[in-house]
């Protein structure tokens, strides 16, 4: 009962509102969809607090070290966690997944089908990135520098985006991960419903084309080759969220520096499912007081979230966010009141059946990991106040996905009452009634 004021607001706001209407019938095969602002889940709306956790596949390539993503799952499941973010590639150098274009580490790729299996085992959706922006792990500079060897004259890590080797490596690799056979569940990725969705890329940029039309091109082309191969699961770009020249008067918002990408043309794209925001203005505003970043990541936030509302028309996740112990004056408090902000907002938006469907804070680590620190990380059990913040948002996104699917239930019971009400009427048409 202590929930009744919330059911009531949403079902005042749907019968007055009439902007939101749960008649999806599904199949029941667990795929995350989309309608219009909202995943659905098995036909009803679907929002989720969630983690990313980069290193998953990399720690589960190490047998003796997959205790530690078991672990992690069960941690993350424990506070209400229900979606991860990592990455499907490690391109060249140390215990890479892809050695050079084609030639694939087997030993790792069994690492990330690990993950996917027991993230099954925890009922964990993934969202799985498929190339880095940056050296980190490989990278478009990788890439770059294998066509090269192959020959290929090129100036800029940003030929990633344009030259047709480079981008025949990259379709290559989408293709083996895509259709890669899990040896654990045995099902192929593009089959696997553990698989929310597939990032292009992680956070693109294109500094050397501010215009937006670079990466414009490349997201198209990708996102067709992405779902020439694979219509059952959603697909996202990896975006920060910029604002681009197709709406001019928003790139005000942007804090201080364009990269070449474009939050409403990307997102715009028809193979693009749904929108990512993310926000570090730790990172981004660093000379600037709490006070300012605070009111800056509250206006980022509104904007995106009213953007994907009312002109993208599809949902969003606020794909990573986070606040760094090695700020300046850093304390446990601080990085509470970004996380409340950014949970507020989410809450606010799908409490009203809304395009903010959940966030995903960088990053989740367990004990016995400190060389994977890089000062954004939360260990619940060693930080019992942030954990009880973000268990606390689980528990309320889950009150609301719990709500809208009571409404779809007794949605679906009015109509089979009125079917067979119906079939009746036609059955005993002409038939006189009583005595």
């Amino acid at each position: 009962m202590k929930h009744l004021p919330l059911a009531l607001f949403v079902l005042a706001f749907l019968i007055h509102q009439q902007c939101f209407h749960i008649h999806i019938e599904a199949a029941g095969d667990d795929f995350i969809r989309t309608r219009g602002v909202q995943f659905l889940l098995n036909g009803s709306p679907y929002y989720a607090n969630g983690f990313n956790a980069y290193w998953l596949m990399y720690m589960a390539s190490d047998p003796s070290q997959r205790y530690k993503v078991s672990l992690v799952f069960r941690e993350a499941t424990s506070h209400g966690l229900t979606v991860a973010r990592t990455w499907a590639f490690s391109d060249g150098g140390y215990r890479p997944l892809q050695y050079s274009p084609g030639s694939y580490n087997e030993q790792m790729f069994k690492g990330l089908d690990f993950v996917i299996a027991e993230a099954r085992r925890y009922g964990i959706k993934l969202i799985l990135s498929l190339v880095n922006n940056y050296e980190n792990f490989g990278g478009k500079k990788q890439y770059v520098n294998w066509a090269r060897s192959k020959g290929q004259y090129l100036t800029s890590d940003d030929d990633f985006f344009r030259n047709p080797i480079v981008k025949g490596f990259y379709k290559n690799h989408v293709s083996t991960v895509l259709n890669r056979y899990n040896i654990y569940t045995r099902v192929h990725y593009k089959d696997d419903p553990t698989i929310m969705a597939w990032e292009l890329m992680n956070e693109p940029r294109c500094i050397s084309d501010p215009s937006g039309r670079t990466i414009q091109a490349w997201i198209r082309e990708m996102a067709s080759h992405v779902k020439s191969i694979d219509r059952n699961h959603l697909l996202e770009a990896g975006l920060e969220g910029f604002y681009g020249q197709s709406t001019r008067q928003r790139m005000r918002l942007n804090p201080g520096f364009q990269i070449g990408t474009d939050f409403i043309a990307n997102n715009k794209i028809p193979g693009i499912d749904f929108a990512t925001v993310h926000s570090y203005p730790d990172q981004w505003l660093s000379s600037s007081n709490d006070q300012y970043q605070l009111s800056f990541l509250n206006n980022w936030l509104n904007t995106h979230i009213q953007d994907s509302q009312y002109i993208l028309r599809k949902p969003i996740f606020i794909a990573e966010f986070g606040k760094s112990r090695k700020d300046p004056g850093f304390n446990t408090y601080q990085r509470e009141l970004l996380f409340n902000t950014v949970y507020y907002k989410i809450y606010s938006s799908a409490k009203r059946g809304g395009a903010a469907a959940g966030g995903l804070f960088w990053q989740l680590l367990t004990e016995g990991m400190n060389s994977f620190g890089d000062g954004y990380e939360i260990v619940l059990s060693q930080s019992p106040s942030t954990a009880n913040v973000i268990a606390q948002q689980s528990h309320k996104l889950y009150q609301i996905r719990k709500i809208f699917a009571k409404i779809r239930n007794a949605q679906r019971l009015k109509r089979a009452r009125a079917i067979r009400r119906d079939q009746w009427l036609a059955r005993n048409k002409g038939k006189p009634i009583g005595n």
